[in-house]
């Protein structure tokens, strides 16, 4: 069997910035083991898969480890496949996923995702977190997926280097660090799953959903610019819609080609 196969960086501002993500759209869906085994083989913190079917899209998302129930990023670059290679003639597609509805927007200023926005809440501090982090944030949350860890400066979030060993064991999908950005952004994170196997994030779409509204309630305003500090940096323009998140970025081609299975 031969697929076709795009691999797109989502949230960039050029080459070799924002986040790799492989997307493979299909006729009818594959085994689960057979979709793991291409995101294994693809090495990339997200391969996106895109079926039509009942004239409706439907997409899911792998990590080399895992099946995921969001992902910003893959979808962003899906998004870009239909509308830039498989000639989608609307301005607004509809992925049906395991998270309900996902809407994108084309733009001349690239892609917009609408996401359903997560709801966090307050948690007592972790040891382990602490311990894994070597840093003590201010405020601790916990949204669907994520802790949200929120410290004072951006100097102090480019300064964490994780024990990802230890900070596997802490539950949940994944920890977001989180602070006011100096200059250039309202504010600035990181984000380190290596529960999903993936030790640093590059540029995670769906970790601003929980970001945004926080965010958008601290500093007064809907309509915000984020960075994600990873070593190949991700760019946002995030929207607080309220149980909505609007959160728009650029993506740009790396890799057009096919696999064979």
């Amino acid at each position: 069997m031969v697929l076709d196969i795009y691999q797109v960086d989502a949230f960039a501002d050029g080459p070799f910035s924002g986040n790799p993500a492989a997307v493979v759209p299909l006729k009818e869906w594959l085994t689960d083991e057979e979709l793991q085994n291409i995101a294994m083989e693809n090495n990339l913190s997200e391969t996106a898969y895109i079926v039509e079917s009942d004239s409706k899209l439907h997409i899911r998302w792998f990590t080399p480890n895992v099946e995921v129930n969001l992902c910003g990023h893959a979808t962003l670059a899906s998004a870009h496949v239909m509308f830039t290679h498989l000639n989608y003639q609307e301005v607004k597609l509809i992925f049906q996923s395991k998270s309900g509805e996902l809407i994108v927007t084309k733009s001349e200023d690239g892609y917009a995702l609408n996401f359903p926005t997560d709801n966090y809440k307050t948690i007592q501090p972790l040891d382990v977190i602490v311990n894994a982090l070597g840093a003590t944030p201010t405020e601790w949350y916990k949204g669907r997926d994520d802790y949200m860890l929120v410290f004072e400066t951006e100097d102090q979030i480019k300064a964490i280097y994780p024990d990802f060993g230890l900070l596997s064991k802490s539950e949940g999908r994944g920890c977001l660090v989180t602070a006011p950005g100096n200059d250039n952004f309202d504010f600035v994170s990181r984000g380190f799953f290596p529960q999903s196997g993936i030790n640093e994030d590059p540029a995670t779409g769906s970790a601003h959903t929980t970001l945004t509204p926080y965010w958008s309630k601290k500093l007064g305003k809907s309509e915000l610019t984020a960075c994600q500090l990873s070593s190949r940096k991700g760019y946002f323009h995030c929207k607080d819609l309220g149980d909505r998140t609007q959160i728009s970025g650029k993506c740009i081609d790396y890799l057009i080609g096919k696999i064979t299975i």
